[in-house]
């Protein structure tokens, strides 16, 4: 008669908990990054997604080493299971993955979601040395190579996108958040491939009291309206901001001080 908690030997207990903890850890080291950055996936997700990968194949492995279960299903190929683990991550990635306009928001998260499912797997066979070291260069990859693809953004690709476009956004808000406008202005040039020249307030009073229109010039090669009607788009959201607009001009004006 099968027994309802079959008998495991406390070391193999041991070195199931040091492998699950581990992948916890490693996962949470990959989440950080994308929790700093405030991505939908973060600390807590990647961490449980190396968990979940490192569970169901310490599973495989305990199946395949059972004389219980050989006895009832003959010869167990552990990494079958593993397959349907990369599978099934990438339903669970697809999930972060956003569509907004005609920009697609989320794949960097998704592949780093992946990832984690990997170190997890890699924990959860033993190789925990790999998985350390697969961890480490997730998160420098997403480190050192995020200032490189910026870089190669803002490079012309050809002869028109080298005349520069000077764009003006405009924003009305309450006079006690002009401060907090003024940063999520720079904060959007600073993310986005634009440069910030210039940036004024300026106080509508007295036809609109208590109001104070901001103004700011950014710069960049090319036209890229898609890239600041996102930034306009964030400052709508803003309670305090009662109106936002922009224009382009080229070539590039400059705002007076």
């Amino acid at each position: 008669m099968p027994s309802f908690a079959l008998p495991v030997p406390p070391a193999e207990l041991g070195i199931f908990l040091g492998r699950a903890l581990v992948a916890v850890l490693l996962g949470a080291v990959i989440g950080a990054e994308r929790q700093w950055r405030s991505r939908m996936a973060g600390l807590r997700t990647n961490a449980l997604v190396a968990l979940g990968a490192s569970l169901f194949d310490m599973l495989a492995i305990l199946l395949a080493q059972s004389p219980t279960a050989l006895a009832e299903h003959g010869a167990v190929d552990f990494t079958r299971v593993t397959a349907y683990v990369v599978s099934g991550v990438g339903f669970l990635g697809a999930g972060v993955i956003i569509r907004d306009g005609v920009n697609v928001r989320g794949i960097n998260t998704a592949a780093t979601i992946w990832c984690s499912a990997a170190v997890g797997a890699l924990t959860g066979n033993g190789y925990v040395l790999e998985a350390a070291l697969a961890s480490a260069v997730v998160v420098l990859a997403h480190l050192a190579l995020r200032p490189v693809g910026h870089r190669i953004d803002r490079q012309p690709v050809d002869a028109s996108s080298e005349v520069e476009t000077s764009y003006r956004l405009e924003a009305t808000c309450r006079a006690d958040d002009e401060a907090h406008v003024r940063a999520l202005i720079t904060q959007a040039a600073t993310a986005s491939r634009f440069r910030l020249r210039a940036v004024r307030s300026e106080d509508l009073e007295p036809a609109v009291a208590g109001r104070v229109l901001v103004s700011a010039v950014l710069q960049g090669e090319g036209r890229d309206d898609v890239a600041l009607e996102g930034a306009v788009s964030r400052l709508s959201l803003e309670p305090s901001v009662s109106s936002v607009s922009w224009t382009a001009e080229e070539p590039a004006g400059a705002l007076e001080p």
